[in-house]
């Protein structure tokens, strides 16, 4: 069974259609996205549409529970007062900017997904089996995998979060990382989209990294009043 996952579309429209169009290119048999439909970008009731559109299942982000429930607080991380402050910014074009349709679907999207394979249990979460924002990198220890993968109870554990991807197998257990569609942190720009392969012999992982108009879209963020910095920082990958 060869899957397509998207992480973290964050309102990148023009990203989430030229990963849709490499996983229909892969001939995937199933498409799912890891939530954070919105911020950054302006796009949020866009991406709902064409995910709706689309029929593409997908779990809810600390992102989407925010806005949807009209938090004060998205749950990010923040490395200095300034981010932070962007952030906020970015948090509240959001809420104001997010239709209802929109809320109501992010209001209703699971924490998790779990489906069976070849006998192999395969889960999807936005960042954790336990809370959707804690930040889940590849450089935790390995007693920090084990302690997931005992909460998740399953073979492949699939998410998002950081915007980095990676792949890490510890005691027959699969992690992947998806990386981010809308908004890389890697210092790749380009979309990521994660193709997961699952045979009775083996779970192949590709991450493909795809181009994109990203001038378009950061034309797009500074024209709705978003500010600039979050249209250089899709332009570096950062």
């Amino acid at each position: 069974m060869l899957i397509a996952i998207f992480g973290d579309i964050h309102g990148n429209i023009e990203a989430l259609r030229v990963a849709y169009e490499a996983a229909i290119t892969h001939r995937v048999e199933k498409i799912y996205h890891l939530g954070d439909l919105g911020g950054y970008a302006p796009f949020v009731n866009e991406v709902v549409d064409f995910l709706i559109e689309h029929k593409i299942e997908g779990i809810q982000g600390n992102y989407d529970e925010a806005v949807a429930n009209n938090r004060e607080h998205c749950g990010c991380k923040y490395e200095n007062p300034f981010q932070a402050e962007m952030a906020t910014l970015s948090f509240e074009w959001t809420k104001q900017h997010a239709t209802q349709k929109s809320k109501d679907y992010m209001k209703g999207l699971p924490f998790d997904i779990s489906f069976s394979c070849h006998n192999l249990t395969i889960t999807l979460f936005h960042a954790t089996p336990l809370k959707n924002n804690l930040y889940w990198y590849q450089e935790r220890p390995d007693k920090f995998f084990r302690q997931m993968a005992m909460w998740a109870d399953a073979k492949v554990m699939i998410y998002g979060h950081t915007h980095i991807p990676y792949r890490k197998d510890i005691d027959n257990k699969v992690f992947i990382n998806a990386g981010s569609v809308g908004k890389p942190k890697d210092g790749n720009p380009g979309a990521c989209v994660a193709l997961v392969d699952i045979t009775p012999d083996a779970i192949r992982t590709e991450l493909l990294r795809l181009p994109y108009d990203v001038e378009k879209m950061a034309g797009a963020i500074i024209k709705s009043g978003l500010p600039k910095y979050f249209a250089e920082k899709l332009r570096s990958g950062e």
